[in-house]
């Protein structure tokens, strides 16, 4: 069983709707539900009545809401108790990333910054936007990387939490390179024809963008959807076999997949959106100090952005090694 059943259980218990539940829980509505009938299967036992409107809990379900509170309590005061007694010696330090940034950031970031600090053990979670952020708030790693936009913002407090800007994505549409090196699909094709659209689950990082993206274009185009995945690398081999438009991180289209893919936005700017990579941290307490490795590897980065930043003000190209060249590019993140 996986402690975020108990926590979509809860949350279903106390909105009583699987879409306000789904919404709470920042995840799309069916994998919602996949989680929930998970903890049931489990179980052993159904814990809702799906007849009923609105939703509503089974004799059963009612008499484990109160042991799933009393189990979260007891798992998180644990988790607590054994993050405190850690030994100081630990080295590894702790990663909670989304799939995207884990898979086309972190290790090109990773190895530009152990160039320059040295080499560390990490361990990875691979995770939602949402469950990234959760695993930060409950102390469950020492280092959160995600992204961050203005419209769709990561509620971190401040008086808690450092932060440090590595760089900037930017999400646009993307659908497969002809031999011409056009794109199969465009959003300024004004036949009228409805576009085949690969699309993320509505309540995903992406999905909430791209309904941003369509805002600020006042997009009146026909989207055939054809696909829709919380995954972007789904949604991206999708786009590769010519099923459709996709937006996607521009550090995803890279290298043969850059050969195959070409941007399907006409070069317009308003058909993009570009959001902030970003890496938290809790700020450490004398009861809890932290890794020591963790706090380094901060002081580190943190002065490393502040040299960047002050050379890109005083617009001074010197900080002499190649290293400076490779991090600004891999570090700050052409992405």
């Amino acid at each position: 069983m996986e402690t975020k059943w108990l926590e979509d259980f809860i949350c279903l218990a106390e909105t009583q709707s699987f879409r306000r539940a789904a919404d709470a829980r920042h995840v799309s509505q069916p994998a919602f539900s996949r989680r929930i009938q998970a903890l049931e299967a489990w179980l052993g036992a159904e814990l809702v009545d799906r007849k009923a409107l609105p939703t509503r809990l089974t004799a059963t379900g009612k008499a484990f809401y109160e042991q799933a509170l009393d189990m979260l309590s007891q798992i998180n005061g644990v988790r607590a108790e054994m993050g405190a007694k850690k030994p100081a010696v630990q080295t590894a330090i702790d990663f909670a990333a989304p799939h995207t940034l884990s898979l086309n950031y972190m290790p090109q970031w990773l190895t530009a910054v152990q160039k320059g600090f040295g080499s560390f053990p990490v361990r990875l979670l691979n995770q939602n936007v949402h469950d990234a952020v959760m695993t930060m708030v409950d102390g469950g790693c020492d280092l959160l990387l995600c992204y961050h936009h203005p419209r769709q913002a990561v509620q971190l407090d401040t008086g808690r939490y450092d932060m440090l800007v590595l760089g900037r994505e930017t999400l646009r549409p993307y659908a497969r390179r002809l031999e011409d090196g056009t794109p199969e699909f465009c959003v300024l094709d004004k036949d009228g024809a409805p576009i085949p659209f690969l699309s993320y689950s509505p309540n995903t990082f992406f999905g909430r963008m791209i309904e941003l993206i369509l805002r600020q274009t006042k997009c009146t185009l026909a989207f055939d959807k054809r696909y829709e995945s919380d995954m972007a690398e789904g949604v991206k081999m999708m786009a590769l076999q010519g099923q459709g438009l996709a937006f996607l991180p521009e550090s995803m289209v890279t290298g043969d997949v850059a050969d195959r893919l070409a941007p399907a936005d006409g070069g317009r700017p308003e058909w993009s959106v570009q959001m902030d990579i970003r890496l938290y941290r809790e700020r450490p307490t004398v009861q809890r100090s932290g890794k020591p490795t963790a706090a380094r590897l901060w002081t580190y980065l943190a002065d490393l952005n502040h040299a960047l930043a002050g050379k890109d003000s005083q617009g001074v190209p010197d900080m002499d090694a190649a290293v400076e060249a490779e991090v600004r590019t891999e570090y700050v993140g052409a992405c």
